[in-house]
């Protein structure tokens, strides 16, 4: 399955923001975008151009594909799906995204970051509604109960990333079990509740050229 390699780090950087690629380093004096705020490559540290229409549009679609991890061809047929449902499309759009078993682990608190909870899910270290599945894309829906496995309940990653979990805090649809080491998607996300700082009407006006 063909995925980003390089440094993470950088792709934040491009950005100009945080995309929490890399889980507990984000949130401490380490991560890139605290230390050098500029873009990548022998020009970064000129003055940033001014973006407008097409770059606008562009940069929106990188930084939200960069966030979930997923590649051109993927992000595409996301957004195709979208457009044939009914409602907003870039709402839709982000909540297809949303629902990736990858992204709710993440959100759960079962990995400190996208991708560690999308390589703990290639690994066979979750259950959706009592069944292994080992696919980062697969799409959950209302009322589904993502577990973690009982052989993989004492994984260093995992039992690092659950302590963390503890401040963060999980989404409004979604409810998390300590004790049971299971969460349980409590409703479909609203664009409320997807709190992320992107304008997802700039991708739907660059798919829609």
């Amino acid at each position: 399955m063909a995925r980003y390699v390089g440094p993470v780090c950088r792709l934040c950087r491009r950005e100009g923001m945080k995309l929490f690629l890399k889980g507990e380093r984000c949130y401490t004096e380490k991560c890139a975008i605290e230390k050098r705020n500029v873009p990548p490559g022998q020009h970064g540290k000129t003055r940033r151009a001014k973006l407008a229409g097409y770059g606008l549009q562009l940069r929106e679609k990188q930084k939200v594909k960069r966030m979930y991890g997923v590649l051109e061809n993927q992000f595409r047929r996301y957004f195709e799906a979208a457009e044939r449902q009914r409602g907003i499309t870039g709402e839709t759009l982000l909540q297809l995204l949303e629902r990736r078993l990858d992204n709710v682990a993440y959100r759960l608190g079962f990995a400190t970051s996208r991708p560690q909870a999308r390589q703990l899910v290639r690994h066979e270290h979750f259950l959706v509604n009592g069944r292994k599945v080992n696919i980062p894309s697969y799409s959950v829906k209302a009322g589904d109960v993502i577990s973690v496995r009982p052989s993989s309940l004492k994984t260093t990653a995992i039992q690092h990333a659950l302590e963390e979990v503890k401040g963060r805090g999980v989404p409004e649809w979604l409810s998390f079990d300590m004790t049971q080491t299971a969460g349980r998607v409590m409703s479909l996300p609203t664009r409320a509740q997807i709190n992320l700082p992107v304008q997802e009407q700039l991708i739907v006006e660059l798919y829609s050229k």
